[in-house]
């Protein structure tokens, strides 16, 4: 193996031992701190092969095309759904990962069997946890995202950190694990830092790095014999893997009784076996083959039956964005239905009645800035379940809008109706409050629509707040409330076509004022001198939607529902080619 600016020249894998058990101990300067993953993600071709050179075998052959589909791989930080239970996690790994040939009896065998070799039998049926809900140790967790992997039975399973955020005995036995597999035929290659020396000495293979450099490749039991031959020699009762830190950062007392330094301690590192000096140079300008095929095992429908199934089960036992949803759009519409509580049909009804659909239009678009977690909080279980071949993206992308309309839109749309509208005393016909309903989910559609289409690509859930709130601010002022929309200035006029609660308000008004009177009981003694004619007050809805400047017809009220599922359409396209061409390879 070598290693200059990370460029590869050739990394063979030899999957033909009996016991494989590759151990690569990286150590890095703080300019460097990402070299460990990228390094892992490049032999499991899941590294983007711009700007790479060279090329891994596998048995002396190239890595096939769907490699990263084929084999194992657990990341760093844990990928499981927390409100799911072990086996339901690993069923759901199951079910889309195996073929469709097998089934769903051999699968849950499968499931069974797996569950009892990782250890997870007293908590198979208990939830990995979230931060709202308690869940299983960091160490059961972790050999969860293993089963999760070894569910296909891969002939390489590759570790990122494995021991990251374990204690030492809950590290050592997870790596115990490990190694009882490698002793079965299995390949495993995995990255980590300082171990403590019952890990160390648990490894076949052992691969040393620094600044991208290789420092040693080798049996892992001989490279203390190597640096002792090279003038570094570990003191007695010193930590191997703390010595060869020592050495290459120049911390050692070593090093200073030494002649070498550390750029001949680089170039000084054997060569793996089997490799000539002469073929790795011969490869080291070879162009990096390409490896970002997916293949999937289950089809469409299966893949969308299971995603949407593991969607609605995270929703319902995530009381933050079910029950808390519900929850604070009921509290909302009591507080709305209060301060506007049985509108009269008088000259302050106008005020209070454009008041109330205003606030209510408003209120849908923002509280739908909650969809601009949709994607982002979940943006490193959905990358690495697609790279790994679970599900299309096209699946993914179609549960979440359901599910998130369905339970997190539709439902709060129909309960703020049903307690806003009768509280305050709008229009009282069938036609009307169901055209009210369907107005008010519209708006939360299209508003959750934008708010996927921004955040899509992004990886702060506060950045793209800031892009939403923006937005529904600029489009506010355009509403018809705050500035009459017929007195705007051509040049700016064009802007209102932008606005989500324009549209929401004049479907509302549409709906809501004609055929109301506002001066029943009015006559002329009545009026202050300057307007003695009813015609100085606005005494029917239809005059005050006139000089609104807002369409009463019939086409003029579902016109604004039109707009509203074209910009639907819009905006989740948008959203749908973001998380298509966003990257997903590190």
């Amino acid at each position: 193996l070598i290693i200059q600016n990370f460029s590869i020249s050739c990394f063979y894998l030899n999957t033909r031992k009996q016991h494989c058990y590759y151990f690569i101990y990286l150590l890095q300067t703080s300019d460097l701190s990402w070299l460990p993953c990228r390094f892992l993600d490049v032999l499991a071709a899941r590294k983007d092969p711009a700007g790479l050179t060279g090329e891994v075998l596998i048995d002396g052959a190239p890595q096939p095309p769907n490699f990263k589909c084929l084999s194992g791989y657990v990341v760093q930080d844990d990928v499981v759904m927390g409100t799911l239970t072990v086996r339901e996690n690993l069923t759901f790994s199951a079910a889309l990962r195996l073929p469709s040939s097998i089934s769903q009896q051999e699968k849950d065998q499968k499931v069974n069997k797996l569950i009892q070799e990782l250890g997870l039998g007293r908590v198979a049926d208990s939830k990995v946890g979230t931060q709202l809900i308690r869940g299983i140790s960091g160490g059961e967790r972790k050999r969860t995202n293993i089963g999760m992997e070894l569910i296909i039975d891969p002939p390489v399973l590759f570790l990122d950190e494995p021991t990251t955020g374990l204690d030492a005995s809950t590290a050592n036995s997870v790596l115990l694990l490990l190694k009882r597999m490698a002793n079965h035929g299995r390949t495993i290659i995995l990255s980590i830092h300082q171990p403590r020396y019952t890990i160390y000495r648990l490894f076949d293979s052992l691969t040393l790095l620094v600044n991208g450099k290789q420092v040693y490749h080798g049996p892992a039991q001989s490279a203390l014999d190597y640096f002792s031959d090279i003038g570094f020699i570990c003191e007695a009762h010193n930590n191997p893997a703390d010595f060869f830190l020592d050495v290459i950062n120049g911390d050692s007392t070593a090093v200073a009784l030494s002649n070498l330094d550390q750029e001949g301690l680089m170039k000084s590192g054997p060569l793996p076996s089997g490799l000539s000096s002469e073929r790795l140079q011969g490869k080291q300008t070879a162009k990096f083959s390409p490896s970002r095929t997916i293949t999937y095992n289950t089809g469409f429908l299966t893949q969308f039956k299971w995603v949407l199934k593991r969607t609605f089960r995270n929703l319902i036992l995530n009381p933050q964005t079910s029950i808390a949803q519900v929850a604070v759009t009921l509290f909302l519409a009591l507080v709305v239905g209060a301060l506007f509580f049985k509108v009269q049909e008088d000259q302050s009804g106008i005020q209070n009645r454009i008041g109330s659909l205003f606030f209510i239009v408003v209120n849908q678009c923002f509280s739908s800035l909650s969809a601009a977690e949709l994607f982002i909080t979940e943006r490193k279980l959905f990358t690495h379940e697609y790279i790994s071949g679970y599900y299309r993206v096209s699946v993914y992308f179609l549960c979440k809008i359901l599910s998130d309309i369905l339970t997190l839109r539709t439902i709060p749309a129909m309960v703020f109706t049903c307690v806003a509208y009768f509280m305050i005393g709008l229009k009282a016909t069938v036609e009307a409050f169901f055209t009210f309903m369907f107005t008010v989910a519209l708006v939360s559609y299209t508003a959750t629509s934008m708010a996927m289409a921004i955040s899509a690509d992004q990886t702060v859930v506060a950045i793209a707040n800031i892009f939403m709130t923006i937005s529904f601010v600029f489009m506010m002022i355009f509403a018809g409330l705050l500035v009459n929309l017929p007195s705007i200035a051509s040049w700016l006029a064009w802007l209102k076509y932008l606005s989500i609660p324009r549209y929401g308000l004049s479907a509302l008004q549409a709906n809501e004022f004609p055929g109301l009177n506002f001066c029943t009981g009015l006559n002329s003694s009545m009026l202050p001198p300057s307007r003695k004619t009813q015609s100085c007050f606005l005494c029917t809805g239809e005059s005050y939607l006139e000089k609104q400047g807002v369409d009463y017809s019939t086409w003029g009220l579902w016109q604004n529902h039109l707009a509203l599922i074209v910009m639907i359409i819009c905006f989740l396209t948008i959203a749908y080619l973001k998380l298509r061409f966003i990257r997903k390879f590190t």
